[in-house]
């Protein structure tokens, strides 16, 4: 044993008392060189959903509905009669007016439906719509960009802390005898409730 490492005595322990280094231990990185320092100003970005994969999903539910048509038929056809071509020629009208239904827009917008987990991008293309209708409810405009009303206090706070400085600089050039003008003492009150 060296250094005080490992076991006072490998006795009773079943093993031989050798050390070894872990190779599974990972050292901690004290510097994040790859990733931006300033993570708070990076601009969330909404997932955009892919316009392939819905449309694809929009003519599945269509199919589906088209082969259940189908199936029903084809159970019937023994009892009824119906033919092959029938079962074709009624696939093909429903398949049509899903399809013209769809074009035209008469479904809902479908984001009242409840998304399973792995429907992304249906969910990304719903939370898109959902925060469109809700920009339009507040009026807020599309160029909007988070966090603008902060910079414009900030830059209305520096124009005041300027204003007073160059406020004290004529104070005491003009020496004690100059009052200040209810403006300036009102700017002066404004600035110090700012600082608070």
């Amino acid at each position: 044993m060296s250094e005080n490492v490992g076991l006072s005595t490998p006795r009773g322990s079943g093993t031989s008392g050798y050390v070894q280094r872990n190779l599974a231990h990972l050292k901690p990185r004290d510097h994040g060189a790859p990733y931006p320092q300033d993570r708070d100003s990076l601009r969330h970005k909404q997932r955009q959903p892919d316009k392939g994969i819905l449309e694809h999903d929009r003519k599945r539910q269509i199919e589906v509905k088209v082969f259940e048509l189908r199936d029903k038929l084809e159970e019937e056809e023994s009892l009824l009669r119906v033919d092959e071509e029938e079962i074709d020629r009624r696939c093909d009208e429903l398949r049509d007016r899903l399809h013209a239904e769809k074009d035209s827009g008469k479904k809902g917008s479908g984001s009242q439906r409840a998304f399973k987990e792995h429907q992304v991008h249906e969910m990304a293309d719903a939370k898109i719509k959902e925060s469109e209708r809700l920009r339009r409810a507040l009026k807020i405009s599309s160029d909007y960009e988070e966090g603008s009303h902060w910079r414009r206090q900030e830059e209305r706070l520096g124009a005041a802390v300027e204003k007073g400085a160059d406020n004290e600089k004529n104070k005491s050039r003009n020496g004690p005898q100059a009052q200040p003008s209810n403006g300036a003492r009102q700017q002066e009150e404004n600035l110090s409730s700012y600082q608070d």
